[in-house]
């Protein structure tokens, strides 16, 4: 019997690569995302600037210096820059689809969803997410996650991983309904704590991982380096999963 696909996924809202000192330092960024070694890496608030130096198109810069494939979802423009939520794919991405999240006047919000092939023939659908800050902002942006649109479309034909940064420190709507169709990590029983953000004083969780019952949870860390808690005010989420069925 053939082993089952594997892979190792992450999820890190790198502040626009703005460190804990207030300095813009891509190559921070870069830097953890060595120390991490995914195959798939889901990123939130990534400036990409054209036509600049190298370091200010973020997403660019960070796929070339490890050869990863890379899509932005962009949800709005900052400064003439792309910026929104960017996916980071040692695997080949077969298609990719840019939602609109916003329920605010607050900011513009996003989903980007991308098919990638983990295995030959075996494909797993990647959503990176970013929800807003306001309670009544996610409770819209969960109906809009649970749609026929979005998550419950009947063009997704592969297993679903969930992920990014939901903006959700207590057991909110979004939390309630993604758990009731998804399995979900449990950060207390992999990590023994209950807070994840901010890196150096965690107070709060913010960053999730959702997942269809096809992916198998074999390994789940918070990745806490001296250079990760310098890079962003949040910290890698790193997961491995094994594929099964289908």
């Amino acid at each position: 019997m053939r082993d089952q696909p594997r892979f190792r996924v992450a999820t890190y809202n790198t502040h626009k690569c703005r460190g804990m000192d207030g300095r813009i330092r891509p190559a921070r960024v870069a830097e953890v995302l060595n120390e991490l070694d995914a195959d798939i890496i889901a990123l939130q608030e990534v400036v990409s600037l054209k036509g600049g130096r190298k370091e200010q198109n973020q997403a660019q810069y960070l796929a070339d210096t490890f050869g990863y494939h890379y899509r932005i979802g962009e949800t709005r423009k900052l400064r003439g820059a792309a910026y929104g939520n960017v996916v980071l794919s040692r695997f080949p991405i077969k298609e990719v689809t840019v939602y609109d999240l916003t329920a605010s006047t607050r900011e513009a919000r996003g989903c980007i969803r991308c098919d990638l092939e983990v295995a030959p023939g075996k494909i797993v659908h990647l959503f990176n997410v970013h929800l807003g800050t306001g309670y009544m902002e996610r409770r819209k942006q969960s109906r809009l996650l649970m749609s026929r649109e979005v998550l419950l479309s009947p063009s997704l034909k592969h297993p679903r991983l969930v992920i990014g940064d939901f903006n959700e420190w207590t057991r909110g709507l979004v939390s309630k309904t993604l758990q009731h169709s998804f399995e979900s990590v449990d950060i207390q029983l992999h990590l023994n704590r209950k807070r994840t953000y901010p890196g150096v004083l965690p107070i709060m969780h913010l960053d999730h991982m959702y997942f269809d019952r096809e992916l198998v949870l074999e390994e789940f860390v918070l990745h806490r380096s001296r250079m990760a808690l310098v890079a962003s005010d949040h910290l890698p989420l790193v997961a491995e999963f094994g594929l099964v069925g289908r």
